[in-house]
């Protein structure tokens, strides 16, 4: 062997190399359809079941609260009708563009792909969003609830719903705007055709600390009403009053532990797989298993109409109301409802009654 033989040979060339990910999966897109027909037929029926009951309670939700005066007047239930217009859109065009794209195999142009995937952006993290202005309405009602009512207020309520639909929107057609791996021909995901990697970090990053306020926020409720619970019990109260505060605070802390555990089961597997594409390469098999976990993300939006508004009493007097009006009934439970918010109820239902110790103002007149 000559010596230039021995130069141009490199010294490690039987190493084996992991193979580096690439941007061709915006020329591609059939590699990221790897459903087999049986998964297909399960996918189809979770969004043909799930879709259409989302569509509904979510508009259910957005109907009793627009049709109302009195919950119109509530910054709390703007902040409800925020997250129910997002899981609506969530419904659409989650259900839509996932069975479209994993089950008929629809390739259309990069462009169209990212309009919609922008939708579905969109809509998931609106969802998010909105949750996180609904926790820091109870964490300030519960943290500082005698400042309530000059911080909460409708035109506050609606500056921040404007910031955050904005931002949101932004955010989620930034691929569509340029920021993809076929326009700056960079790394793309391997979990999301023509996604971008550092894009995908961000949004990642961006979900990650919306979710660690809103754990915060509520593990700071819990931790108020267990405080409460305390005192009560310590202070041996026994009127009726003090009774009915003991039971709102036991079913506070479920409510409360309810909603961590759904935020937590829906959404820690697909982020941790999205975690996981910024730094290795995904398999066929990954790849199944994170479509499948993305129906979990849709199965929150549709749980999440029965768990912050179904679940609140107002509602429900609304609800019976627009029951009674459809069957013809001449009365419709509005009036009730609204000379309800004018008195003190012995079973308050927002938080700050439920966690609050004699003392403390009561809000829910807001």
């Amino acid at each position: 062997m000559s010596s230039t033989d021995a130069v141009s040979t490199p010294p490690y060339s039987n190493t084996t190399v992991a193979p580096e990910k690439t941007n061709e999966s915006c020329v591609n897109f059939t590699s990221f359809m790897v459903l087999t027909d049986s998964q297909k037929i399960i996918v189809s029926s979770i969004c043909f079941l799930v879709g259409p009951l989302t569509l509904l309670e979510n508009l259910l939700v957005l109907c009793l609260i627009f049709s109302s005066p009195y919950l119109r007047r509530k910054p709390s239930y703007l902040f409800i009708s925020s997250l129910a217009l997002a899981d609506l859109f969530a419904s659409i065009f989650f259900a839509f563009f996932f069975v479209e794209f994993h089950v008929f195999k629809n390739i259309v142009s990069t462009s169209t792909f990212l309009f919609k995937l922008g939708g579905v952006i969109m809509a998931f993290t609106g969802s998010l969003g909105s949750l996180l202005l609904t926790s820091i309405d109870r964490y300030i009602c519960i943290h500082k609830p005698s400042e309530y009512k000059t911080i909460i207020t409708r035109k506050n309520a609606f500056i921040s719903l404007a910031v955050l639909w904005t931002t949101i929107v932004l955010i989620s057609f930034l691929p569509l705007m340029g920021w993809n791996c076929s326009t700056l021909n960079s790394v793309c995901s391997e979990l999301f055709p023509c996604v971008d990697e550092t894009y995908l970090a961000c949004w990642l990053a961006f979900v990650i600390s919306l979710l660690v306020f809103i754990v915060y926020a509520y593990i700071h409720i819990l931790w108020k009403a267990h405080k409460h619970a305390v005192y009560m019990e310590k202070h041996v109260i026994q009127s009726q009053r003090g009774k009915a505060r003991m039971r709102m605070d036991i079913q506070l802390a479920k409510t409360f532990g309810v909603i961590l555990a759904i935020l937590v089961i829906c959404w820690s597997p697909v982020l941790s797989f999205m975690f996981v594409d910024l730094f290795s390469k995904l398999d066929n098999n990954l790849k199944m298993v994170f479509a499948f976990f993305c129906t979990l993300c849709f199965v929150n939006s549709m749980v999440n109409p029965l768990v912050y508004a179904l679940r609140s009493k107002d509602m429900r007097q609304v609800l019976l109301g627009a029951v009674a009006w459809c069957r013809g009934q001449a009365t419709f439970f509005l009036s009730s409802v609204e000379s309800d918010g004018q008195q003190k109820s012995i079973h308050p239902d927002t938080v700050c009654e439920l966690v609050e110790v004699p003392s403390l103002t009561d809000c829910r007149k807001t």
